[in-house]
């Protein structure tokens, strides 16, 4: 069928690709044993990860919602593209080309990535635009705020002509459609027709996680626009305000890195603080900071419960000290307990925004005020009670009453009864007159639900939002993980999975079940590592499982593609539906031996192990059988069961090394 890839270039492509490097553009992954990677799944909220990338068989799985696939599904699901398009994104990428059945061309399977296409060229347009006569407004206004020419190149600051259409018609001579301009929201349509969307504005590109130009922001400049002072992309397929972030893109890795987000109120702040070496920070797009704004931030921040032994992360907001931005202030508490990250606010002392602050005193002010920041409570619970005259009694008891509610809402309980005593303290009241108001305020406010209550040891999460090690292996008591380490992960979150088949979180902890799961994963994910022969001889023994078995005879019938570009497929295919789940899962649990020649020897080691278990299990039916055998009257069948025995009491030694 003309326009389909050919498989192979399909299995080259995804042989070629590290699947952690793609899902590490969306997700923080961190270690979580041998060839293994675990963050926060992007598919559903959760407080504990429980997604787990496994780079040597080139997949995910979410042990939380069930959520698998290779590279191309994760692209698919996160980036609404379609399989045709997944292959070819990561074909330019590698530099790879690809071919297509009778040599046609690829199937038509959407129009992301032409809406892409408009908007790369449009922020190339702009881009040019900003060296021109006409742009010397825009230029001026960066100027005026301490950007250079090369400031606007690093965030990709452009100008948009004063013109009807002079984008829309650059666009068309480019190949592009009205109706791709039109899904792309470039273009408008009027009564004399299509009209560009920007015009005499100074625009930012807004990019994804991976640097790619999802719409624009543009900024109002001359006495005559009568429009809004910031102008978006509308709502796209590809743009949603209120899941993108200005400036993700460059402070990705940073973020990560330093365990610290900082978030400012707009595009010339995200600059100011780049610059100024808080490179960190990033900003709403024309909409309020809400709910799928932190679940971006936690996956790229790694904000899961017990992260690692750097501790919490830290969330820092950046407020104007204006009426907005109190309302600002005010939204960002209200969702302060999704986040397991520790948050703050910085504001600086004269009101000054991160631009305006390093126009005026440099860009260690701007340091400064990051370095400087509040924590989320304190700023909050002052906030309130600054607003009364703690002068008089009155003030007091209205102040108390004000902030109670404010305290009774810290679930932590160490900081909780810290902000008692401060907040006595601040009023200038007995303690236990405000502890009882704090604690009246709690019994009749409803909870604060949220990504992870602070628990009482200063992390954040209750009781089912311990860390991988804290629980036990299911079907097993608290604490048996102990009995079986190999498997250092939750069952996953907060999502549960529609199960069709067998998982792997629900098989029986016995040793001989452990061992042909173990010898299964290693045969799934470090298929060089073991060798066609030896695993052969493995799938050709006899599981006690029944689960496990039928994976067994699915890797058995996949032998001619034993450890070639897409090994996994193949079994999949060879896989009855129902146990597809299991296969996927078996494929991506960590391995419980360190990189380089201990996991080669484990390999070997763990599957000479099952073969071995088998040999003995044969000997002694054997030996039975023998002792069966009445040698006078059956000497030939009773010689060749010593024949038999010999024979595989040779391949156990052989095969243990005696």
């Amino acid at each position: 069928m003309a326009g389909l890839i050919r498989r192979s270039d399909i299995d080259e492509v995804r042989a070629r690709i590290n699947i952690a490097d793609i899902v590490g553009d969306y997700v923080t992954l961190k270690g979580a044993g041998v060839g293994s990677l675990k963050g926060l799944c992007p598919f559903h909220d959760e407080r504990s990860p429980s997604f787990h990338v496994r780079p040597q068989a080139g997949r995910y799985h979410c042990f939380g919602c069930g959520e698998d696939g290779d590279v191309f599904t994760f692209l698919q699901r996160m980036d609404h593209m379609s399989f045709t398009e997944a292959v070819e994104r990561m074909a330019a990428r590698i530099g790879y080309e690809l071919h297509y059945e009778d040599g046609g061309p690829a199937a038509d399977h959407g129009n992301r990535a032409r809406i892409l296409g408009a908007n790369q060229t449009a922020a190339e347009f702009f881009a040019v635009a900003l060296t021109s006569s006409e742009a010397e407004p825009g230029r001026r206004f960066l100027a005026e705020r301490g950007f250079d020419r090369a400031a606007a190149e690093r965030f990709g600051v452009g100008f948009a002509p004063k013109s009807y259409d002079a984008l829309g018609r650059e666009l068309r001579s480019r190949g592009f459609t009205e109706e791709e301009l039109l899904a792309a929201g470039l273009i408008g349509k009027g009564e004399r027709g299509a009209y560009d969307r920007f015009r005499g504005r100074l625009v930012w590109p807004i990019r994804d996680v991976t640097g790619q130009t999802l719409g624009f922001g543009a900024r109002r400049l001359l006495d005559d626009d009568s429009g809004p002072k910031y102008l978006n992309t509308p709502e796209t397929a590809l743009y949603r305000k209120s899941q993108v972030l200005y400036g993700l893109d460059l402070a990705k890795r940073d973020i990560s890195r330093q365990r610290q987000v900082v978030v400012v109120e707009g595009y010339t702040d995200v600059m100011a603080c780049h610059l100024a070496g808080v490179t960190t920070a990033i900003a709403t797009c024309g909409t309020a900071f809400g709910v799928d704004h932190i679940k971006v931030i936690r996956r790229v921040l790694g904000d899961f419960d017990n992260a690692d032994a750097r501790g919490l992360g830290e969330v820092v907001f950046t407020f104007d000290p204006d009426e907005a931005g109190q309302k600002a202030a005010s939204r960002a508490f209200g969702e302060e307990q999704r986040f397991a990250a520790q948050t703050f606010v910085a504001v600086a002392r004269d009101g000054l925004d991160p631009c305006d602050l390093r126009l005026k005193h440099g860009d260690e002010a701007v340091r400064r005020l990051v370095d400087g920041r509040k924590p989320m409570f304190e700023f909050m619970v002052r906030r309130v009670i600054a607003g009364y005259d703690l002068e008089t009694v009155e003030g007091r008891v209205a102040a108390l009453r004000a902030a109670a509610p404010v305290v009774a809402g810290i679930r932590d309980q160490a900081l909780h009864i810290g902000y008692v005593r401060n907040l006595a303290g601040w009023l200038g009241m007995e303690l236990a007159e405000v502890g009882s108001a704090v604690a009246a305020a709690r019994r009749s406010a409803p909870s604060r639900g949220g990504a992870g209550e602070r628990g009482a040891a200063g992390g954040r999460g209750g009781a089912d939002a311990r860390s991988g090690d804290d629980r036990g292996l299911p079907g097993g008591r608290p604490g048996e993980a102990a009995a079986d380490d190999s498997l250092p992960f939750p069952p996953g979150g907060d999502a549960p999975v529609a199960e069709e088949g067998p998982v792997l979180m629900r098989l029986p902890t016995d040793p001989a079940t452990r061992l042909e799961r173990d010898v299964l994963m290693v045969l799934l994910q470090y298929p060089d590592a073991v060798g066609q022969e030896l695993a052969g001889r493995a799938v050709g023994t006899r599981f006690s499982n029944p689960a496990l078995s039928v994976v067994s005879d699915a890797i058995s019938s996949s032998m001619e593609s034993f450890a070639a570009p897409g090994w996994l497929e193949r079994v999949l295919e060879q896989t009855p539906q129902p146990f597809a789940t299991l296969v996927k899962e078996l494929a991506v649990a960590p391995i419980p031996q360190r990189e380089g020649d201990e996991l080669q020897l484990y390999c070997r080691s763990v599957t000479s192990d099952l073969i071995a278990k088998s040999l003995l299990s044969t000997k002694a039916e054997l030996l039975g059988r023998l002792q069966r055998t009445d040698q006078k009257a059956e000497p030939e069948r009773y010689a060749e069961l010593q024949r038999e025995l010999v024979r595989v009491e040779a391949e156990r030694r052989a095969l243990s090394g005696d």
